[in-house]
Formats: structure tokens, C-alpha cells, sequence
């Protein structure tokens, strides 16, 4: 039987050396090892995910109780004393001299006999006084507070700062750190959302409607979704609500043809597909065969037979599609601000070089997108990111520099959801004010 700490201990020490992205690692684990019983793979999964997530908050309290900085430890010593904390400060259901005796016996099985004494020294001394640690005066240094507290960069949280007020900062700080359930678009045949509710319900899961689209449901408390019969039979797709919005204000009508540009892993041009009942055809392109091979796993899971996974480079001008859309969906590569609630290695890899070169990136592949859409076509720019150089501005430029019009937003919203925006074609959701991702959606319509 596989040890889930020492699962969860490989999984760190890659993401650390930047191996692997956390999500896919923490996803093939689970595929792989089966994990048996249903705790062993709730443990893994939350000291995994807890430790990455709670990384920044960890690290400046082990520098308070090693002599030894971090980051010159060896890497495995290093995740060791990242999960042990994160068991002291944060899971109750385990006891302290647990969490420290089997960091040590992990610290020996791989090795590292010599430095064992140095992490059972360290987690028994944060174990004794962790009702003593010194947290950071929010009246001295608030940016340092926050960072602490909710386990974000300070470099990122200044830039929130000088973009949103602090208020809402706050509460997408905190936004981050709350569980995220699943959100699932649910497919318009066999009985639509009504049914695949009463079937999921029957299995013991916990089911919700969705909060901002009419056929999402929220799940939270089931073991895994390839367990269960409906996901495998392609009748849902896991999408968050604030992604369905951006398919939905698509507005796509059957016979049409959609052109999505960077599609993978395909949630959004599988919603207009399904939304068009078999008809038209959906063209979903990415830059690799790796991703197109995420489309392709997920066209065959659903079934629908008008829609086309193809490898193509966003950025190179397709002149066979010049002036042939009806609708462009350009979800474009983009910071991901709007979801480091769900994908922990953003926040520890984002920059602000890197969003500069994204936004640039952006208006590149902007450029071809608006050549594609027709006399009467639309084009859906979106990101879920909450950058305003990534969004508002780009919309704003996309303005500037074609002869596409803003089209109001307001008839695709529901009655919930009122921004200020709408009427001039996008909007702006943050996480932690909206019941979603960060998101941004811009439409506008070539007359």
C-alpha cells in the first residue's frame, strides 16, 4: 500500500524544482496509485494541495523557528518541513508528534538520516510554541500582514492594491484560500441538468444549482468524477460558471461556425457545440498536439459530433478563415490571476515582466482574431485573469483598431449578476465579490 505522505512528499519536492505543474501532478498521482481507502486519497490530496497553498505562510514560520534559511535546504528537507508545518497549523485531525515523527522516518527512507535530527528540531519547536509565533502587525506593514495571512507574494498584492480598493483586495485574497467546489456544465440531451441532478444526488453527492448559468450544477463531496457514470458518459464537463458566461455571451444559434483559438482543454467550444443541438461545426485549435489531445479526449467523452480539434499556432494569420466566422472565441494565454484559488503554482510563478509579455502576446493573436469574423459575426475576447492590462485595456485597444462594435452584454446576464459594464460589452468578475473565477468577457460585432 502506497504512503500518502510519501506521495504527497514527491509530489512537492517537483513542484518545487518546477518538474511539473501541481494540478497535473496531484491528477496523475490519483490516476496512478488508486489511492484505497477514500481518506488515504482525501489526506493526499489536501496535504498536497494545503502545503502549496499555504506555502508563502509556512515558509515564514519555519524561518522563525530554523537557523538554517529554507532555501539553502535540500529540496526533500525542504518539503519536509513544508507538510510537517502544514499539519501542526492546519489539520487538527492529525496529531503533532505524528506529523513530526513521520517527517523523520521519511527523512531517513530517503537518505537523509544526518538532517533528520535538524527537521524533528524544527517541527517539535513549531509544534510547542506554535500558540507563540509572531505574526506580522497589520498597523506596521498591511501588505506584509496580508501576504502572511492569506499566502500571497507582497510584490502581487501591492499590484492588487494599486488596482482595486482594499476592501475588495481583501476579499480576494481570501477568495483563494476558501474550497472550491466543482462546477459542472451539464449536457442538453438525456434529460438535461434536472436529471443528471437526480442521478447525482442518488449516488450521495452533494448537488447545487449553479448560482450564474441555468445548466450548471455545483458538486462537492464525491471521491472522484471519472467514478462516476454520468462524467464518463460525457453527460458533464467540469467548467467553472464565470467560463460558461463567456459561451454562453458567445450567443451562438445552430448552423453557425465557431472558431475558438486556443480552446484546450475545450470546456467552452464544447458548451457552443452542445448549445447548437448537433448542428454547425465548432473549429477548436491549440498550439500542440498535447493539448489538442485534451480536446479530442474530451469530444469523444461527450459524443457531439459538430465540433473538430486541430493543432494551429493562434498567433500565424489563417487566410482561409479570413472573414468566415460567425463567432471567434479568443480565450487567450493569460496571467490566470482570477484562479489561483484553484491552481497554486500561479501565484509563485506569475510576474509582472510576464504579464507585460502576455498582454503583448495578447494583441498579437487579437490581430487575427478580428480578420476572421464575417459581415454580422462577433468576437468573444476573455481571459480569467485580473489584470487590467490583460482585459480592459486590450478590449479597449481591440476598439481602437478595427471596426468591431461593443455589443451589450446585459441580455446574457442573469438578474444576479448587474456590472456597470455590461452595456458597453464586457465585464470584469473578481473572485471573492462574484460567486466564480476571476473572469473577463468582451464582445463585440462586426456590422
Amino acid at each position: 500500500m502506497e504512503n500518502p505522505r510519501e506521495l504527497a512528499l514527491d509530489v512537492l519536492i517537483k513542484v518545487d524544482k518546477k518538474e511539473a505543474l501541481s494540478h497535473r501532478i496531484i491528477g496523475d498521482v490519483l490516476e496512478k496509485y488508486q489511492l484505497s481507502p477514500k481518506r488515504d486519497r482525501a489526506f493526499f490530496t489536501r496535504l498536497t494541495e494545503g502545503t502549496l497553498e499555504r506555502q508563502i505562510t509556512i515558509d515564514y514560520v519555519i524561518g522563525q523557528f530554523s537557523k538554517t534559511k529554507l532555501q539553502k535546504c535540500r529540496p526533500l528537507i525542504r518539503a519536509l518541513l513544508r507538510m510537517g508545518t502544514y499539519q501542526i497549523l492546519y489539520m487538527d485531525q492529525v496529531p503533532d508528534a505524528a506529523a513530526c515523527n513521520e517527517a523523520v522516518k521519511l527523512a531517513k527512507k530517503r537518505g537523509f538520516a544526518r538532517l533528520s535530527g535538524f527537521v524533528n528540531g524544527v517541527l517539535r519547536s513549531i509544534s510547542r510554541q506554535k500558540d507563540q509565533i509572531l505574526w506580522p502587525e497589520r498597523e506596521k506593514d498591511e501588505i506584509l500582514y496580508l501576504s502572511v495571512k492569506y499566502s500571497l507574494p507582497q510584490w502581487l498584492l501591492q499590484f492588487f492594491a494599486e488596482t482595486y480598493d482594499k476592501e475588495i483586495v481583501e476579499r480576494m485574497a481570501a477568495s483563494f484560500l476558501e474550497e472550491q467546489k466543482t462546477s459542472l456544465y451539464c449536457m442538453s440531451r438525456d434529460g438535461g441538468k434536472d436529471a443528471l441532478k437526480k442521478e447525482l444526488e442518488a449516488k450521495g453527492i452533494c448537488v447545487e444549482d449553479g448560482l450564474l448559468c441555468k445548466d450548471a450544477l455545483r458538486v462537492s463531496e464525491y471521491d472522484s468524477l471519472y467514478r462516476l457514470k454520468a462524467f464518463r458518459e460525457g453527460r458533464c464537463f467540469v467548467q467553472d460558471e464565470s467560463s460558461m458566461l463567456a459561451a454562453s455571451i458567445a450567443g451562438v444559434k445552430e448552423g453557425q461556425f465557431v472558431l475558438d483559438l486556443c480552446s484546450a482543454p475545450g470546456g467552452k467550444a464544447l458548451h457552443m457545440a452542445d448549445q447548437m443541438h448537433g448542428t454547425g461545426m465548432v473549429i477548436a485549435r491549440d498550439l500542440t498536439e498535447d493539448k489538442t489531445d485534451f480536446i479530442e479526449e474530451n469530444i469523444e467523452r461527450t459524443s457531439l459530433e459538430n465540433i473538430r480539434a486541430e493543432v494551429f499556432d493562434a498567433r500565424n494569420l489563417d487566410e482561409e478563415m479570413i472573414g468566415k466566422a460567425d463567432v471567434v472565441l479568443a480565450d487567450l494565454p493569460c496571467s490566470g490571476l482570477g484562479i489561483m484559488g484553484r491552481k497554486n503554482d500561479i501565484k509563485y510563478n506569475v510576474s509582472f515582466d510576464g504579464m507585460k509579455d502576455l498582454a503583448k502576446l495578447q494583441r498579437e493573436i487579437l490581430e487575427n482574431a478580428i480578420s476572421y469574423v464575417k459581415p454580422g459575426g462577433v468576437l468573444v475576447y476573455s481571459t480569467c485573469t485580473i489584470n487590467p492590462a490583460e482585459n480592459q485595456e486590450n478590449y479597449q485597444w481591440i476598439r481602437e483598431n478595427s471596426e468591431l462594435e461593443p455589443e451589450d452584454l446585459r441580455p446574457y446576464l442573469p438578474e444576479s449578476l448587474q456590472i456597470d459594464t455590461a452595456e458597453e460589452g464586457y465585464i470584469q468578475l473578481l473572485p471573492g465579490v462574484h460567486p466564480c473565477d476571476g473572469f473577463f468577457v468582451g464582445k463585440l460585432r462586426r456590422r
